[in-house]
């Protein structure tokens, strides 16, 4: 009887929270600029929001539905609940001591003060009530509750403010509920013309929640106030719409953001010592437990402090970097289609810009009389992007532009419904994507009548088309009019827009048809040749590692002796580093001044030069939604070049010594010590300098009047 193999994996769910504690790290350390600790801090806040909405929601569903699933490390519902609400809870010190001792100290000794109300001087508070009657008064909606007031609907991620009154000379409590006007700032600033003499040079800020506070009895005159306490709400968002059955994609997807709105709660966020009447209150209408309560030892404002970070000081941020263009599209006169011709591309972003890119490419398709289509995919971007405006111009043009919009990207639901019916409007033929499949995959394909034939140019990046996150993000993009890329995108649309069952991939790996497959083959192959004592060797970027087939198939891998490197910036369930599973397995984490979000993949493949090896870039990580509920794309690189390049990008973040962490096998991370020599801002900058130095040799050989070209694909 053949021998049953016993595997270990860490939890998802914590192995999330040790990803975002080492986000708040980040504002914890003191080498980063000041603001930019205030907006890791807002990060933290932020990242939480988005993991009690998606992660909790789905939990306490499953736990209030007894469903018996449990995790990849053998833990039900309920477990995984208590225990993220133990890891929290124990983190609410190091947040306080946070705000009012090392960034609270840090920001008054820079002239920036967050004030309460008796801080004020008496010129300010003048101001402020003025402020408050001319521009807040008006915008607020007090709504009782009482026989003919029920309980009023409070929308997610709101923070209101309860308030306990009572009418004079009787004893009854009555309850209202405030929402805190979401137009105005957290963080209200006060002109320093109203600042007392000696401040003027000073950032004073007093809450909004503050303001409403003051001023709460011109809300309700002649009443008597108790006791007030502020309340934030958040809802779960993981509705379960019965996208199999939809007629209608988009109008189940508008109903779904509707509904998300009002779906139950599942937090309940209050300030220091809350009010008792009050809470009981709220938990009785809301349905809520008292473990569904976190109370924490700061103010509610405390954990937006969008408008702080936002501060235009230079000297309290990092320095800017600008992006320059890629060498091959240096000069802007020449064709982008005839740089893609010359060579295939690969752009690292936002080290090289994203707009002489792909931007460029996009514009440039769209005023080419000679282009006759464009097609794309559109997960997430803006409403006024110039890609967008670009599409729409192509339209006009009467050029066949089709452009898959994804309506189920998580939190730009509504943005996207937007964007789809404006781009229809101009006669962009817009799809929806496939039934029960999220479209991921970051794809354009633009066709050119060149002479007496048809060709194809093609992008491939492991980002979204997004102008502002591109310059947050690191991310590739690859550009190729190589037909056996080409034809292989061409038939990815025709899989998208109609019905090809097109699966036998040859180059491409292409989920939910080949890629999980080609991955378990590569890493397959990889063992045999460790096997064998031939030369192998894994790496593997992405942004979180889950399946379990894939893990599995890597711990095969280490037991034979294949080295595996991996940099997985959030969470990862494989255990690294243990003793007769995965000994050859590392795995690092790198959190730095840009967002980690480059998916690439690296094969040995038995090659005694490494850069002979198989590279692969898209935009899958190797999560089970993304090899089996979503449309990706992988696409491997194939002139020399580009490997140098995407090989040179991967040692140096394996190398950082500045913003990588080491995961060990009881799934801590420990953050590596940077020596002397070591680039402030690791990697990172060491890849920013060196775009540059490579653009700055271009420019300057050009206008020493030297004909250089410059590295092949590079």
């Amino acid at each position: 009887m053949a021998e049953t193999k016993t595997y270990e994996f860490f939890n998802r769910e914590l192995g999330w929270l040790k990803f975002n504690q080492r986000v708040l790290f980040q504002a914890q350390d003191p080498r980063l600029p000041l603001l930019e600790r205030i907006r890791f801090l807002n990060i933290y806040n932020s990242n939480l929001d988005e993991f009690f909405m998606k992660r909790v929601g789905g939990l306490k569903r499953q736990h209030l539905s007894k469903v018996s699933t449990l995790s990849q490390d053998g833990l039900t519902a309920e477990a995984q609940l208590e225990q993220i609400r133990s890891h929290l809870l124990a983190l609410n010190p190091v947040v306080d001591e946070l705000i009012h001792v090392e960034l609270g100290q840090g920001l008054k000794e820079q002239g920036i003060q967050l004030l309460e109300w008796q801080e004020l001087s008496k010129s300010e508070q003048d101001w402020a009530d003025e402020f408050f009657r001319a521009k807040i008064f008006p915008v607020l909606t007090p709504m009782a509750v009482d026989l003919g007031h029920p309980f009023p609907l409070i929308s997610n991620l709101s923070t209101s403010l309860a308030v306990a009154l009572k009418i004079p000379r009787e004893e009854d409590l009555l309850f209202a509920r405030i929402k805190i006007p979401q137009v105005f700032a957290a963080w209200i600033r006060i002109p320093q013309t109203v600042a007392p003499g000696d401040n003027k040079a000073e950032h004073r800020f007093v809450s909004t929640l503050t303001l409403v506070r003051q001023n709460l009895q011109d809300l309700f005159p002649f009443m008597e106030i108790q006791a007030v306490m502020p309340f934030r709400v958040t809802r779960n968002v993981d509705i379960e719409a019965d996208v199999e059955d939809a007629e209608d994609l988009l109008e189940l997807i508008e109903e779904e953001v509707k509904q998300r709105r009002w779906a139950e709660v599942v937090r309940l966020e209050v300030g220091p010592q809350p009010d008792p009447w009050l809470l009981n209150f709220l938990l009785e209408e809301l349905e809520l437990e008292p473990e569904d309560v976190y109370e924490y030892p700061f103010f509610l404002e405390s954990k937006d402090l969008g408008a702080i970070a936002e501060l235009d000081i230079p000297a309290l941020k990092f320095k800017a970097w600008p992006s320059v263009s890629h060498p091959a599209l240096l000069d802007e006169e020449t064709s982008i289609f005839t740089a893609i011709k010359n060579h295939d591309l690969l752009v690292h972003h936002p080290y090289e810009s994203f707009r002489t890119s792909v931007e460029r490419f996009i514009s440039t398709a769209a005023k080419d009389p000679q282009v006759v289509a464009i097609k794309m995919t559109l997960y997430r971007t803006l409403e006024n992007s110039p890609i967008v405006q670009s599409l729409i111009q192509a339209a006009e043009r009467g050029k066949q532009v089709v452009c898959l919009i994804e309506l189920q990207a998580r939190f730009d639901e509504e943005r996207n419904i937007v964007l789809a019916q404006a781009l229809e409007r101009a006669g962009v033929h817009v799809v929806y994507g496939l039934v029960g499949l999220k479209t991921h995959a970051k794809l354009t394909l633009i066709v050119r009548q060149e002479k007496e034939e048809f060709r194809s140019y093609v992008h491939i990046g492991t980002g979204n088309y997004h102008p502002h996150t591109a310059k947050l993000y690191t991310d590739m993009s690859y550009f190729t009019c190589r037909p056996e890329i080409t034809s292989e995108v061409i038939e990815i649309f025709h899989y998208l827009t109609g019905r090809s069952l097109k699966s036998d991939y040859q180059h491409l790996l292409v989920a939910p048809l080949n890629l999980k497959e080609c991955l378990l083959s590569l890493i397959q192959k990889e063992t045999e040749l460790a096997k064998k004592n031939r030369p192998s060797g894994i790496i593997v970027k992405c942004n979180n590692l889950q399946d379990q087939d894939l893990i599995e198939a890597l711990y095969e891998a280490s037991a034979a002796g294949v080295p595996i490197q991996m940099i997985v910036r959030g969470f990862c369930t494989l255990v690294p580093q243990k003793k007769g599973l995965s000994e050859n397995i590392s795995v690092i984490s790198i959190l730095g001044p840009l967002l980690e979000h480059t998916r690439a993949f690296y094969f040995r493949q038995g090659h005694k030069d490494p850069l002979d090896g198989h590279f692969l870039i898209g935009s899958a990580d190797w999560m089970r939604r993304n090899l089996k509920r979503r449309v990706e794309v992988l696409c491997p690189l194939m002139e020399r070049g580009l490997k140098e390049k995407l090989w040179e990008s991967l040692q140096m973040q394996l190398k950082d010594q500045r913003l990588a962490w080491d995961m060990n096998s009881e799934g801590g991370y420990k953050l590596r010590k940077a020596g002397p020599k070591d680039p402030e801002l690791g990697s990172q900058q060491a890849l920013m300098e060196k775009a540059q130095a490579r653009a700055l040799s271009l420019i300057e050989a050009a206008m020493a009047g030297q004909k250089v070209s410059p590295p092949t694909g590079q």
